[in-house]
């Protein structure tokens, strides 16, 4: 069973929402959000990248970094102004990508699920990554951005979300990426049914914002002697599972580990079947596409796994297997400074760029994973390896905000 809970949450009023929205910390480098935070003091980057605010190149995990952002933070609260619920509030958090839309819950679920598994995970954390949130976390106090779940979807949830949305949203706003977001506040008189609701999913999925996760609970473990309160909580919108949208996660490859293309192709086709001139988008699981000198080619990687070996069935695995570790020498995609990850939102012209300007030497083209894939493997206990999934569209940072 999963258990939710309202809170009183800190957001925007309606005329500064969307200055203040801004995408995930994690998406996008120092750089990227300096720019993306350009001329616009209201925007949540300077709360959750504060480095953006020091001068270029100043360490993002230094002292000053979470002395900054507990400073931005309180000015925005001031400036915007963020506004404190006076009560306890569930709230309806839509996204509107093209023609796609998902409608999920944001309230607080339980840490206490979190650490038993009942909000079951599929990909490592790193320590460093968690050290930042956690300390970030506790320089504001505060969850400045919610973790990503979904759910197998539930007729009584949905009933209660469509009457909400039927009413006027607290704020909504089209992003500068075309994607439109909008908030409502769920009635009271829903809560002991969206309650009760929840408790007959068996499950949640962590389908983004893994670290956000573990940070949470490593908080709530430094805020022990506090007794128990709102750090025994953490800030997420749920998703049913029918609504969620993945997009493959490309990879590319700065060298051929020494060999030349045609003795590459020459050892790719000793393993694979290798079509030339294929589409640069795999059509379906099990294939994928690779392109090398100004060429697109089709391979295909072969077949499944039983479902408690889930993950090894993955397209990014067999790949993994059979052309990233044995032919070019990437043995851990987590360390290996050869390889990058390029999100499906950004399309497979982004990956002839890279090739064609000579960054790097070959890019993969992958067919994305379902989302029962994921709760399969998380049902299963098993881990995705990294970069396997990119959700679109994204939950914005600022938003909502959980006070601890």
């Amino acid at each position: 069973m999963a258990s939710i809970h309202p809170f009183a949450a800190l957001r925007p009023a309606p005329e500064a929402a969307a200055a203040v929205a801004a995408v995930p910390y994690d998406v996008v480098s120092a750089e990227e959000a300096r720019a993306l935070a350009e001329g616009n003091p209201l925007s949540f980057l300077h709360v959750s990248r504060a480095e953006i605010d020091l001068p270029p190149g100043a360490d993002p995990y230094a002292d000053v970094v979470y002395e900054r952002a507990a400073e931005n933070f309180s000015d925005l609260r001031a400036r915007a102004p963020l506004v404190e619920e006076e009560t306890p509030t569930v709230y309806v958090y839509q996204l509107q990508m093209g023609s796609h839309v998902q409608t999920g819950i944001a309230a607080c679920f339980s840490i206490d699920e979190y650490d038993a598994g009942t909000i079951k995970k599929h990909e490592k954390t790193r320590p460093d990554k968690e050290d930042d949130r956690t300390r970030h976390m506790l320089a504001l106090m505060a969850q400045t951005g919610p973790v990503f779940l979904t759910y197998a979807a539930s007729r009584a949830v949905d009933a209660m979300v469509e009457r909400t949305v039927a009413t006027e949203p607290l704020f909504e706003f089209t992003a500068a990426d075309g994607v439109r977001h909008a908030v409502w506040a769920m009635d009271a008189g829903e809560y002991d049914a969206l309650q009760e609701a929840f408790a007959a999913i068996p499950a949640l999925y962590i389908a983004d914002g893994h670290h956000r996760a573990a940070s949470a609970s490593r908080a709530r473990r430094a805020l022990a002697g506090r007794g128990s309160g709102e750090h025994d909580r953490v800030l997420a919108v749920a998703f049913p599972d029918n609504q969620m949208q993945i997009l493959p996660y490309h990879r590319v490859v700065k060298d051929l580990n020494g060999l030349t293309a045609s003795a590459f192709l020459e050892q790719l086709r000793a393993r694979l079947d290798v079509v030339e001139g294929a589409a640069p988008t795999p059509a379906r699981k099990g294939e994928a596409a690779m392109y090398l000198d100004g060429r697109w080619y089709g391979l295909r990687l072969g077949g499944g796994a039983p479902a408690a070996e889930a993950s090894s069935s993955l397209d990014v695995s067999l790949l993994q297997d059979a052309v990233l570790e044995p032919l070019l020498g990437i043995a851990d995609v987590r360390t290996d400074k050869r390889i990058d990850f390029v999100g499906g939102i950004r399309g497979t012209g982004e990956l002839e760029r890279l090739v064609d300007s000579g960054t790097f030497r070959v890019a993969f083209s992958l067919h994305p994973v379902t989302i029962q894939d994921l709760m399969d493997i998380a049902d299963a206990g098993g881990i995705m390896p990294p970069k396997s999934t990119w959700f679109e569209p994204k939950l914005r940072d600022g938003l909502l905000s959980h006070l601890l």
